[in-house]
């Protein structure tokens, strides 16, 4: 199996209000978030790529437009959660790129949450 990744990054502020509100995570505050996409695939294409990593500039764009110094809670339907992140990008990559594989989110940089079927 061959596997490639890329790395994205953007900043954005969220608040998980369902939370104690003795939690830190109930009270509005930001990340510098860096999201990973793994495309994998057995085969490689007529190029020798699982994808061409030009290829994933649409995500960088989605990212940039939709995420990047934005409040998370205004742009999700759910709950703001690393999780909840990875799991939306990751379906949002595999309707384009049937290669995907995984999406982690970083919010810290010791702290990560992964979606992966």
């Amino acid at each position: 199996m061959y596997r490639i990744t890329k790395e994205f990054h953007f900043s954005a502020s969220h608040q998980l209000g369902h939370l104690p509100i003795d939690h830190q995570c109930a009270r509005l505050h930001g990340h510098n978030y860096i999201v990973v996409v793994e495309l994998a695939s057995d085969q490689l294409n007529s190029d020798g790529f699982v994808r061409d990593y030009g290829e994933l500039k649409a995500f960088k764009t989605y990212i940039d437009e939709n995420f990047d110094h934005r409040h998370l809670n205004d742009v999700m339907t759910n709950m703001t959660t690393g999780e909840n992140l990875a799991r939306h990008f990751y379906d949002w990559c595999a309707a384009l790129w049937p290669e995907t594989a995984a999406v982690k989110v970083s919010e810290t940089p010791k702290t990560w949450a992964e979606y992966r079927p």
